[in-house]
């Protein structure tokens, strides 16, 4: 028994590369603030150009994708070592609309402002000067990309139904969830529409969930919600949606309640109210324009009219709103911790799946970065056999997730135990350990 433990201790692996901690650092990804309307060239890290970048998306790998406005282009930003490779994967510089499919460069947009990323790697795009919903596909053996037209036209207005019949104006966010679902902020429309692939066919439906085309500041279900210029929207693990709510200065949250759809405002203090107040349930916006949500449920903001990024934690019920990056009515392009950086006008954010934030600073035409500090991760006595299993205790951040695998030769790891710090350590026991042969445990964060 004394061998098989041994062997059991020495065969924890503690594995931390990134996790949860309070500041972010923030740094340029790609393009730079020389030039005050941007540029439109390919490159490498500041050597590339963008022209008011309005979203940023990233897919499984690690690679972002940008709604390049100004130039009326989508581009492609890859991960290559320590640098970014920027180039752009559709539409023509400088040639907005009319509404044209096609591949690469022969496709067309007008001022697009959302992106959003799928698990298949498919992209979709508020395509606002065209009030239209495209989706940007990878032509599979090729690096070519196709775009088509899945949801409105050119002609602006408010309708339901298939395709080219649906009709949007000025839609802004866009957001995609595990289903392949589309949700759309229709900023003027003042609503939030859900567009769902026809099963069997190549078709999309587009129904309204919640607003009209008043405006206004009511929560409520379906309809009776109502809106000021929704523009950024963001999907959670249980379909859940968070909307950046513009000239409410408001947060809100749209809840599924069987077909029905649930609005609350979860932060701000409304229309005519703008602010850059932290705290608890007091957090206050200034034309929020963009929203992310990560897998703790924690709600991110590009809070424009602040230059600033915002967090809302829940607490129970509440909503506890911090600002992480940025300082509220300093506008600029300084890289460094917390409000040490400044930003110009930031449109969106994004986060990817080691927590860093990545974001669309607008009118800096840059792409930046926020990354965190590695997580501290310690094995914590006691740890041994308790009745016949064996175990450890485990401190870290408190929020962050740490997983637990377990191998019987070192080559397949299976995870067999997840779990979320607290204020006080976490106990572990595997009630597979007394079975033979002897088993290896790895910790990490995910």
């Amino acid at each position: 028994m004394k061998r098989r433990l041994a062997a059991r201790v020495l065969a924890i692996w503690m594995i931390a590369p990134l996790g949860h901690a309070q500041t972010y650092t923030f740094r340029n990804v790609a393009g730079n603030s020389t030039f005050t309307y941007g540029g439109s060239s390919d490159g490498a890290n500041s050597n590339a150009q963008f022209s008011f970048p309005a979203g940023v998306a990233a897919d499984s790998q690690g690679n972002l994708y940008v709604a390049d406005q100004n130039n009326c282009t989508i581009r492609k930003v890859t991960p290559a070592g320590t640098n970014w490779l920027v180039s752009t994967i559709a539409g023509s510089v400088g040639s907005f609309g009319p509404l044209r499919d096609g591949t690469n460069s022969h496709a067309l947009f007008n001022y697009p402002t959302g992106i959003a990323a799928d698990p298949s790697g498919n992209l979709f795009v508020a395509d606002t000067g065209n009030n239209a919903i495209r989706k940007v596909t990878p032509v599979a053996g090729t690096t070519n990309w196709a775009v088509t037209t899945i949801a409105g036209n050119v002609k602006y207005g408010f309708a339901d139904g298939t395709n080219s019949a649906a009709r949007f104006n000025g839609p802004v966010g866009i957001a995609v969830d595990a289903n392949s679902d589309v949700f759309v902020a229709d900023q003027y429309n003042n609503s939030i529409r859900k567009v769902t692939p026809v099963a069997g066919t190549t078709n999309w439906a587009v129904t309204t969930i919640a607003g009209n085309t008043n405006y206004g500041t009511a929560d409520g279900a379906n309809s009776t919600a109502l809106f000021n210029a929704p523009a950024g929207i963001a999907v959670d693990a249980g379909g859940n949606l968070f909307v950046a709510d513009q000239y409410n200065n408001n947060i809100r949250k749209i809840t599924p309640s069987g077909t029905n759809w649930i609005v609350t405002t979860i932060a701000g203090s409304g229309p005519g109210k703008p602010g850059s107040t932290d705290g608890t349930n007091t957090g206050q916006f200034n034309s929020p324009t963009g929203v992310a949500v990560d897998a703790l449920g924690n709600v991110y903001v590009a809070d424009q009219g602040n230059d600033t990024l915002r967090k809302l934690a829940p607490l129970g019920t509440k909503w506890v709103t911090s600002t992480i990056g940025g300082s509220a009515a300093r506008t600029g392009a300084d890289n460094g911790p917390g409000t040490n950086a400044l930003f110009y006008s930031p449109h969106s954010l994004v986060l990817d799946g080691k927590n860093s934030v990545f974001v669309a600073d607008t009118d800096n035409n840059t792409i930046r970065i926020g990354f965190l500090p590695p997580a501290i991760l310690t094995l914590a006595p006691p740890f041994g056999l308790n009745g016949g299993q064996f175990g450890f205790n485990l401190t870290g951040p408190t929020g962050q997730l740490v997983l637990v695998e377990a191998s019987s030769d070192l080559l397949a790891w299976l995870p067999i135990w997840t779990n979320a710090f607290g204020p006080v350590p976490l106990s572990f026991t595997d009630p597979q350990s007394a079975a033979s042969p002897p088993r290896f445990y790895r910790v990490h964060l995910p």
